[in-house]
């Protein structure tokens, strides 16, 4: 059995606070990577063209204030 079964396994007999701690810390774990993922690709200037978009589309009269 390797160790990712052996978690799930684990995970099915917690008791209901247990459980609802661990899906919390991992829901949290999971926005901590996404956030150091956008953070990654903004600062290579991958998501650049965002910008450039949001721009023109705000030239053209297409968006709206905040």
């Amino acid at each position: 059995m390797t160790t990712v079964q052996e978690i799930k396994k684990a995970i099915e007999h917690l008791p209901a606070d247990d459980f609802s701690s661990i899906r919390d810390w991992i829901a949290e774990r999971d926005w901590e990577h996404w956030d150091a993922q956008i953070k990654g690709d903004s600062d290579s200037g991958k998501l650049d063209f965002l910008v450039t978009e949001a721009r023109e589309e705000g030239q053209k009269g297409n968006t709206r204030p905040l």
